[in-house]
C-alpha cells in the first residue's frame, strides 16, 4: 500500500498533494484533513498526524466526512483494515479502531457529528 502525500494547510491541518485511493475509496487531491483526532494528552504516545499511520487516518476521515455514502462501520473497519496493511501493530490498529467503534456510538445517542 502506497503512503499519502500531504502538504500543510494551516495550523494542525494538511492537505492531500495527489488523489489517494484505498480499495473502493478514492480521496480526491486537496482534500483537507487534520490527522487522528487523539485527545492532546496522548499525544506524544500517539502523534495526530504520525506517518506510521496518516495514511489510514485520511481514508477514514474522508469516509466520516461523507458518513452518508460510507457509513461509520465500513469508515471504522476500513481504518482498521488499512493500518494492518500499512505495517502498524495489531494492537495499536485495534486500539483506533476501537475508540472510533466507541465514540461514534457515543454520537449516535447524543445527536453530534464526528468531526467537531
Amino acid at each position: 500500500m502506497d503512503r499519502v502525500k500531504v502538504s500543510p494547510y494551516s495550523k494542525d491541518r494538511y492537505f492531500l498533494l495527489e488523489e489517494y485511493s484505498y480499495k473502493d475509496i478514492t480521496v480526491p487531491k486537496w482534500f483537507i484533513t487534520n490527522g487522528a483526532n487523539i485527545p492532546r494528552v496522548f499525544w506524544s504516545i500517539f502523534p495526530p498526524n504520525s506517518p506510521e499511520y496518516l495514511s489510514a487516518v485520511v481514508i477514514h476521515d474522508y469516509m466520516c466526512k461523507n458518513v452518508e455514502l460510507y457509513g461509520y462501520e465500513k469508515a471504522d473497519r476500513y481504518l482498521y483494515e488499512a493500518m494492518i496493511e500499512i505495517g502498524v501493530s495489531k494492537w495499536k490498529a485495534k486500539l483506533f479502531y476501537t475508540c472510533c467503534k466507541y465514540y461514534h456510538f457515543l454520537c449516535s445517542f447524543s445527536g453530534a457529528t464526528s468531526r467537531p
